[in-house]
Order: C-alpha cells, then structure tokens, then sequence
C-alpha cells in the first residue's frame, strides 16, 4: 500500500496521542481536554489559523497551500466525543474515567486528523485552502449541526467537507463508501400507557397497562413487515419496557421506548404516520390512553455522487482499487456528519479496522495499525482534490 513515507515516520508519535485521548475520553460536548490537546497540536504544527468554541467546543483549523490561487476550500472532518460505556478491554492505556470510554474510535479519528494536519502543514503541496474540523458530541449531541449552525460553512468558505469512519469486520487496507444513502436517519420514541392499577388477583377490574404495551411490542412490528415495501430498508427496535413494581399490583402506568431507522424521507414520514396509528387505536381498544412522543434525530447522511467518487479514487491511490468497495450497501445506524453534507457536497467512507470487537462495545479498541492509511487518506485527498 502506498502509504505516504513522511506519515509514516510518525505513525508512533500519532498512535500515542489517539492512546492518550484513549485514556482521558469525554463526553458530548464536555470534551475541553481533548479539544484543548487538539488546538496545541495544531497549534505546534504551525497552521495558519486555529479557532477554538465552534459548536460549543468544536476546533477548526486551516491550512493554506503553497500555492493559493484558485480559492477552493475543502473540509476534512473527525469526531472527538466518547460515550457513557465502562470499558473492559484491560489495554494499558484503557480509559481513566469508569463509565467512559472509546468505543466508536472516535480516538483514532482524531488523531488520523490531526497526523494529516501535521504532515500537510509541514508540505502544502497543494492549490487551495484545507480545513481541518474536530467536531463535539457526535454520540447523540448533534455536534455536526451545532458547528454547522455556528457559521463554520460560511465563516472558512467551505466548498465540499469530507468524513471517515473506522469499520470493525472491513479488513485493514479496506475502504467502502457508496453515492446516495450511507447511513440511516435515527428517530427515537417514548411511549407512555396509563390503565387503571389494582390488585393482581382482580385483574377484572384493572385496565392493566402492560397487556397494552405488550400489545404494542408486536404491532410496531408490523410497520416493517406489513406497512413498507419489503425492497426499502427499516428498523423499528423497542429497546425499553418499563413497569411495575410489586408481584401483587399491577401497575398503573408502562412506559416503551426505542428507535426507528429508515433511509428515505417518504419512509420516514410512514414510520411516524403508522405508529401514531397504532399507538392510539391499541390504547383504545383496551380502555386505556397512550401518548406517543416521536422525536426526529440525525437525517439521512446521503453522499454527493461527484464527491463521492474522488473519494474512492484516492482511497484506491492509498490501498488499491480491489480494496475499495464503491457501492456498498448502506447501514442503518445514525451519523451527524449527515447536517455538514446536507450544508455543503461531500462524501463519508468507511475505513476498515480488522477483526475487531463491534463498535459500541466494551470491548472495542481502534486499530493503531490503520492509522498510516487513514493519515495518507485525507491527505492525499487534499493533494488530489486541489493539486498544486
């Protein structure tokens, strides 16, 4: 694989700030440590501008080329936040914080950004100007469109923005992306049933809540498997059921609640349509009263086709053509970088982390061997998009 050479040398160097960042995660946008290591580094690299306070604790760099005469702007983009997981993968530099840890890689993106950012300021071999953004709380916290929301696109001139995402299972030296659709748009919802509570030797004279909410456990699941055409794509996981507190009462009230995932906005709009549906006429029929509270999330994140094949042709440059899969199929999990590629044209790719646990786990750990190709990645891709 043609790594660059220069990365390469401080493959170490990089590998240890992802470890360090590894032991001290944070959370959402609580990240002031790992956002404060950011912007010294950069600073130390002798970028022409670092601004910390975007989206609340966002940093932007630039990097100008050495030459800088035909004004285009290219954003590279990487996610610092952790989540609230307790670690167990016993590693030497496993998290210092109980109940945090970095279990999407995140770590390893930002320190793939910031050894990039280190090698293109050292070179700027390139016509144009290289944005480097280090986003807040991706997990849940819609960092993307705070940064976004902030004046970041408008503020640099930022023509087109590009993502990378680690991938447990895709072989180190892999790359997959694919134009339209790539990740799901993630909803979430919360359901509350009141029925009437008693005692649970007179279930007659009850209207016993979690019948309903057992009811409504199976419906929902029809809103796939009987509402949407079985050839799009959808999830609707309940993932909470809660009631009840004593073996001899029934409860008055159940709570459910979970997620839905689609990849298409009519989709999307059924989803909602059919759950409200079913929530009500399932309360009724039993006598009991449920209020559905549906929540949109992320969008859709839906890449640019034009943005989408550069993206692959330098993937291809850095590990070789048979390494890249330009058509994959999408996923449905959720990512903000969706609200930046709704602001500007991009793409967003997956590169492969090796047989790894899965991301979200207690065991997960990103692969320090993927770092040279990530680092050659958007470097490579600055180089290409605006040649000197």
């Amino acid at each position: 694989m043609p790594i660059i050479n220069r990365i390469a040398e401080y493959h170490e160097d990089i590998a240890a700030w992802r470890r360090d960042l590894h032991s001290h995660p944070e959370i959402l946008y609580e990240v002031h440590r790992t956002a404060a290591s950011v912007a010294d580094k950069l600073r130390g690299f002798g970028l022409d501008e670092v601004v910390t306070g975007i989206g609340q604790t966002g940093v932007v760099g630039v990097i100008r080329g050495r030459a800088n005469g035909n004004g285009r702007v290219v954003g590279l983009r990487a996610d610092m936040d952790a989540l609230p997981i307790h670690e167990t993968t016993g590693k030497p530099y496993a998290s210092t914080i109980d109940g945090r840890m970095h279990a999407c890689g995140h770590d390893g993106h930002t320190a793939m950004l910031l050894g990039a950012a280190q090698y293109l300021a050292e070179t700027r071999n390139f016509d144009g100007t290289a944005i480097v953004i280090f986003q807040p709380a991706e997990e849940g916290g819609a960092g993307g469109k705070a940064m976004v929301d902030d004046g970041m696109m408008e503020r640099w001139n930022i023509q087109e923005v590009y993502g990378m995402h680690n991938m447990p299972g895709l072989p180190v030296g892999a790359f997959a992306t694919c134009p339209g659709p790539i990740t799901a748009a993630t909803d979430e919802f919360t359901i509350e049933i009141t029925g009437s509570g008693g005692h649970a030797a007179i279930p007659h004279e009850t209207v016993d809540p979690i019948i309903v909410a057992s009811g409504l456990v199976q419906a929902l699941q029809t809103i796939v498997s009987r509402s949407i055409d079985p050839v799009e794509s959808a999830v609707v996981s309940v993932t909470e059921f809660h009631a009840g507190n004593a073996h001899n009462i029934i409860a008055q009230t159940a709570l459910l609640g979970g997620t839905v995932r689609t990849l298409k906005p009519e989709i999307r709009d059924l989803a909602e349509e059919r759950m409200h549906g079913l929530v009500a006429s399932i309360a009724t029929a039993h006598g009991a009263t449920a209020v559905l509270d549906y929540v949109r999330k992320y969008p859709v994140t839906r890449n640019h086709p034009a943005e989408t094949a550069v993206a692959a042709l330098v993937a291809a440059d850095i590990v070789g053509a048979s390494h890249v899969t330009a058509d994959a199929p999408p996923i449905m999990g959720g990512e903000d970088f969706s609200y930046m590629l709704e602001a500007r044209p991009g793409a967003f790719v997956f590169i492969g982390n090796g047989d790894s646990a899965g991301l979200h786990n207690a065991d997960y750990d990103f692969n320090d061997e993927i770092i040279p190709i990530g680092c050659s990645y958007w470097a490579r891709l600055v180089e290409n998009i605006m040649p000197a």
